[in-house]
């Protein structure tokens, strides 16, 4: 047989197998496409609240710096750095070296005094009985008057030094610091105690520009220390700027701040940002690209990209300024069918499902 006859029968019986196939090959099964099912929401009204964390120090909310009145030597010291004291405690004793001398001024103005009484009682007798002249009582009264002066400043004088020798707690409460021992010689100038109040400390930290326009006198701030909150409340906020750190100071009583040791920092925060009664979207329905935000809305089964702004925004909820209005569904799950024009299903609805071959 010639290689060309061949050739034709084998090109022939192919023809008929590929026909064969394609005649008695089943038919292909219908493919049912399911539609990605989400889940919407709407604008919801709410306050979101930001938080900044800060660092502040512990200082006691009233403290006193106690120095003498007068210089000289200690003679008794009476208390030391972490005692509890009262107010009028007696702290220690200084010598001023004018009480004996001031005792010794108002005695011997009282021994003029009691001599110019005795010289008024007997004139006045002598007057009464008309036995002096007007002049010559009014005289006497005169220098008894002088006297009695001279004695009420002389004893004021020595009580004043006797005071000065005494010194007491102007405030009762904790003996921070106290830097004297005795014989040491001191002055007015020498700082013996320094006093903190029992009770209450002050927390004195420093917010930037932003921040100060949302702290107010009487908001409350929580501060961290070893694992314990306490709670304060803003008692005071600078309006100037620190010139040393370019922020504004801003001072909170803290209550019950016993465990806080004066000088120590602790952990706190305060409101940074917050916007009242705001419409709000969850933040895992907002997407970004380029810098640029948007949601997908859900209409009528068919996706919508829409821009929007967005205010502020906490790890759940953000502020929705414009874009997204009451009523529209706002698609909050996501899925690689996720985009402008596809077609979804929500969360209950009944499924649709389309047919392809």
């Amino acid at each position: 047989m010639k290689k060309s006859s061949i050739f034709g029968v084998i090109v022939a019986v192919a023809f008929c197998a590929i026909v064969a196939v394609r005649v008695f090959a089943p038919e292909a099964e219908e493919e049912e496409e399911v539609l990605p099912v989400v889940e919407t929401e709407t604008l919801q009204k709410g306050d979101i609240v930001l938080y900044r964390d800060l660092v502040g120090t512990v200082e006691p909310a009233d403290v006193v710096y106690i120095y003498p009145q007068e210089s000289g030597d200690i003679t008794g010291v009476f208390v030391k750095t972490g005692d509890i004291v009262e107010a009028g405690q007696l702290l220690c004793t200084i010598d001023t070296k004018l009480v004996e001398s001031s005792r010794l001024s108002m005695e011997s103005a009282l021994t003029s005094l009691e001599s110019a009484r005795n010289t008024y009682n007997r004139q006045r007798a002598l007057y009464e009985a008309g036995d002096i002249a007007s002049a010559t009582f009014e005289s006497v009264e005169a220098s008894y008057k002088s006297a009695q002066i001279q004695y009420d400043q002389a004893k004021l004088a020595y009580d004043y030094q006797l005071e000065y020798s005494n010194v007491t707690a102007t405030i009762g409460g904790k003996v921070e610091q106290c830097g004297i021992e005795m014989h040491d010689n001191v002055s007015t100038d020498t700082l013996v105690c320094v006093i903190s109040g029992e009770g209450s400390k002050t927390l004195t930290f420093s917010v930037p520009e932003k921040i100060v326009g949302n702290l107010s006198v009487g908001d409350t701030v929580t501060a961290t220390k070893s694992g314990s909150d306490y709670q304060g409340v803003i008692s005071e906020i600078s309006s100037m700027i620190d010139s040393n750190t370019g922020l504004f100071r801003v001072k909170a009583l803290i209550d019950e701040g016993d465990a806080l040791a004066t000088g120590s920092t602790v952990s706190l925060s305060v409101v940074s940002d917050h916007v009242a009664n705001a419409d709000t979207l969850s933040v895992d329905s907002i997407y970004y690209s380029g810098g640029d935000s948007y949601v997908y809305l859900y209409e009528d089964g068919i996706v919508r990209q829409v821009a929007v702004e967005v205010g502020v925004y906490d790890s759940e909820r953000a502020q929705i300024l414009s874009g997204v209005s009451a009523g529209d569904e706002v698609i909050t799950t996501w899925t690689s069918e996720l985009y402008e024009g596809s077609e979804v299903r929500k969360q209950g609805e009944v499924a649709d499902t389309q047919v392809t071959e």
